[in-house]
């Protein structure tokens, strides 16, 4: 079993953002789920990960992680970490900005929806 990497040190105090679901793009989009669980079961019990599949999340996965330092350590030490000749980014999972990706596309949907409705181009003449 790989010996994992310990932050804890007392009491310490994580910064707001620092949570136990990371965000990962990049990867290859050929990963296996194994493949995954090698790279980022170096630093801690993972609870799942996610990985993308169709056209739009190609390339990302969710890494969720027993413990908020092991994900800590994580990000400290994958990001930038190079797979297949891919330079992986590793972020902390933020509701906030997901659900605001998704209603920019939600909008731009009925955007396309309504200038259909209406015969509308966006096309300079």
């Amino acid at each position: 079993m790989a010996q994992t990497i310990s932050l804890r040190k007392g009491n310490t105090r994580l910064p707001p953002e620092v949570n136990r679901v990371l965000y990962v793009r990049n990867l290859p989009f050929n990963i296996s789920g194994e493949e995954m669980y090698d790279i980022f079961g170096k630093y801690g019990a993972i609870r799942q990960i996610r990985i993308g599949s169709n056209k739009d999340t190609r390339g990302t996965a969710y890494v969720i992680y027993e413990d908020i330092y092991d994900a800590k350590t994580a990000v400290d030490h994958l990001s930038g970490f190079n797979v297949a000749n891919r330079y992986l980014i590793v972020l902390y999972y933020q509701q906030a900005k997901m659900s605001k990706r998704f209603d920019q596309k939600k909008r731009e949907e009925e955007i396309v929806k309504m200038q259909e409705k209406y015969g509308i181009t966006t096309k300079d003449k």
